[in-house]
Parts: C-alpha cells; sequence; structure tokens
C-alpha cells in the first residue's frame, strides 16, 4: 500500500518522497538493516521504482530499473568502505517540481530528484552528506601521514642497526608492531558508523 501511496501522491514515477520515519518499515530497504550490528535508518527517499535509504553505516539502494518490473537490485554501500564526494544540492525554479540532490559514492554517480515540498528535509540530508564526506576526507589524510610517519619510523629503526639483533630479528620486530600499531588505531581513522554526524544534521 505505502509503495502505491509514494507515487500516487504525486502522480510522477521519478520524483522522489521522503519517507516519513513511522513508514520505515513499509519500505523494501527495511528488510535489508543490519540490526545485529545496531543499523538503523535516518533517511529514506522513494520513488515508485526505487529506494534510496540512508544508515548510520551505509547507503542502501533498493533499485527498481522501471516503475512496470516488479524486479529489484539491491545495492550496499557502506561508508567504511564507500567514499562520498561531490555532494551538490540543485533547488527549483519558480516553475519546477523537483530539488535535486548529487553525489558520488564509491566512485559511481547518484543524482535523485525529490518534490520541492520536501525541500528542508533534503537541506538536512545534503549537510549529513558533505559532513560524512569531508570527515572521510579528513581521516584519508590522517592515516596516510600515519602510514608515512610509521614507514619512516620503520626504516630508520632499521638502519640504526644492532650486532645483537640480527637483521631478520629485527624486520620481524619491526613489522609486527607496524601491524598491530595500525590495527590498534583503524577505528581511529576508518568509520563505519556515522550516527553522530545523522544525529546532529537529520532532524525531521
Amino acid at each position: 500500500m505505502f509503495k502505491k501511496l509514494a507515487a500516487d501522491a504525486l502522480g510522477l514515477s521519478d520524483i522522489g518522497v521522503v519517507v516519513p520515519r513511522e513508514d520505515f518499515d513499509k519500505t523494501d530497504a527495511d528488510d535489508f538493516i543490519l540490526h545485529e550490528l545496531d543499523e538503523k535508518i535516518y533517511f529514506l527517499i522513494k520513488t515508485k521504482a526505487d529506494e534510496y535509504c540512508f544508515t548510520n553505516r551505509a547507503l542502501i539502494h533498493v533499485d527498481g530499473a522501471n516503475a512496470v518490473s516488479k524486479k529489484r537490485m539491491l545495492r550496499r554501500y557502506d561508508y567504511s568502505v564507500c567514499k562520498i564526494s561531490d555532494v551538490f544540492l540543485e533547488t527549483a525554479g519558480t516553475i519546477d517540481l523537483d530539488v535535486e540532490i548529487k553525489f558520488i559514492i564509491d566512485k559511481n554517480p547518484l543524482s535523485i530528484d525529490i518534490h520541492k515540498r520536501f525541500i528542508n528535509e533534503i537541506k538536512d540530508l545534503y549537510k549529513a552528506l558533505h559532513a560524512i564526506s569531508y570527515e572521510q576526507q579528513q581521516n584519508a589524510y590522517k592515516l596516510g601521514i600515519a602510514e608515512k610517519s610509521l614507514n619512516i619510523a620503520s626504516a630508520s629503526m632499521g638502519r640504526i642497526g644492532n650486532d645483537s639483533i640480527s637483521p631478520a630479528s629485527s624486520f620481524k620486530e619491526i613489522t609486527s608492531f607496524a601491524n598491530k600499531w595500525m590495527i590498534d588505531h583503524k577505528d581511529k581513522y576508518v568509520k563505519e558508523d556515522f550516527s553522530h554526524v545523522f544525529d546532529l544534521y537529520i532532524n525531521n
């Protein structure tokens, strides 16, 4: 019933509506939430054919291909491995019915048309996606610096030399330390959960 409501509300197949929180469980995307990992939906856009579900851990795209077919293609983009970039919001003109949010995730460009009556909600989504993109870029930069510093430190230790320690033992200790350090600091530079961003910006 809700699937039909989303399209019939506007009479259009390609312009989306923002699904209210109380109706999240009526969508296809809700079936694919990883509740075992405390995943939850923060924002959901529905067209007649597609659903774009933004959770604290991923973007879940239920791709309907077309409005007639009942087949669905599920694509999941986890923020920990899929980077968001080039976030744009195109507001509606005087005679336009829709606004458009565009971004790239995991090198895949997405463009979503939403009815302009949801402009305030889409502004919140824009801010959240931009904030995630910025944080991902900063974390990648910091991780790169950390890896470079670790490599320099490891190389320097290897050049110091010690007659009582063989080169093989020294190499083993250095690489063991480097691997452990990266594992221990992974969560600091590779975020899996962006609840803090969505809690800050999503007010619908």
